[in-house]
């Protein structure tokens, strides 16, 4: 306990010292830190839309105009008959021209020059969530792509599966682009602490010669680099607890759309903590480096 006592004092004191060229390291620190969180906030979002679209996921039968009513009730009787549908609705051709004015009312002008009804009628069949996982959702999909009167077939899983490879690749560059400007973080602030150990040069010298530990000798630097990664983290979570408000009051309505009628959702605690965390493991790296030439 004496140790880290001691090498807070003499980090907060260092930060004190050093106060631009700390802020210079903060700051790279609270970038990085930006781009992962805001990375995450975005991630996160959209998860948690994905996981409630797979929850309740639906295929819709597009029929064609000339389809039959025998041709409805033979594809009505394999859904029925399958054993995997929780339920179906069936969609005329004026209740999807309905349905098109009131969920885009911005683009309902549109529908006003045609002479006739463009939108087709339609099934929409939801599925229970095991049947997806033992592929009898995709055979009866297929099954029902090739009978009479079915225009065409959409399968929100697969939809879903696009949209979710889209959104790991993403990941994986966001992932990639944040670890590069950690790394130069992590550079920035041993490179701070390195200019503050040498103006500490003698006062080391001195502590390895009476015998001093290596925690006291060592210590200051790398609390000095986890105090400037914490700071840092703090300061990235702020900023963007502005963006997230300012977002929210400038395009809410427009959030909302995108995200079914949910509201933008800012990282949840776990998530905060880890962003905090990793800011003061990347300071702390930094400071760790640069306390390797304290003596």
């Amino acid at each position: 306990m004496r140790a880290i006592d001691y090498a807070l004092r003499e980090a907060w004191a260092s930060l004190g010292r050093s106060r631009g060229a700390s802020a210079f390291a903060t700051a790279a620190i609270a970038l990085a830190m930006i781009v992962l969180g805001a990375l995450l906030v975005a991630t996160s979002n959209v998860e948690q839309l994905l996981a409630e679209w797979a929850s309740a996921t639906e295929f819709s039968v597009f029929l064609r105009d000339e389809a039959t009513s025998e041709e409805r009730g033979a594809i009505e009787a394999l859904v029925d008959e399958s054993g995997i549908v929780e339920a179906r609705q069936y969609i005329s051709k004026a209740d999807a021209l309905t349905r098109f004015r009131r969920e885009f009312a911005e683009l309902a002008s549109l529908t006003e020059g045609f002479d006739d009804n463009p939108f087709p009628a339609s099934l929409e069949v939801r599925i229970r969530p095991e049947a997806e996982a033992d592929g009898r959702a995709d055979a009866l999909v297929k099954r029902v792509a090739g009978l009479p009167g079915v225009a065409d077939v959409r399968y929100d899983r697969e939809w879903l599966t696009r949209v979710a490879s889209g959104l790991n690749a993403i990941r994986g560059v966001g992932f990639a682009l944040s670890l590069v400007m950690a790394v130069a973080a992590a550079v920035t602030v041993a490179s701070v602490v390195r200019l503050g150990m040498h103006g500490r040069r003698d006062e080391l010298e001195v502590m390895a010669l009476v015998g001093a530990p290596f925690t006291f000798i060592r210590g200051p630097f790398v609390a000095e680099g986890m105090l400037q990664g914490g700071i840092g983290a703090i300061l990235a979570l702020a900023l963007l607890w502005v963006g997230y408000m300012a977002a929210n009051a400038w395009w809410g309505g427009e959030l909302a759309m995108v995200l079914d009628g949910r509201s933008l959702q800012f990282l949840p605690p776990r998530l905060a903590a880890a962003l905090v965390a990793g800011g003061m493991l990347v300071g702390g790296s930094g400071g760790f480096v640069a306390s390797r030439h304290a003596i």
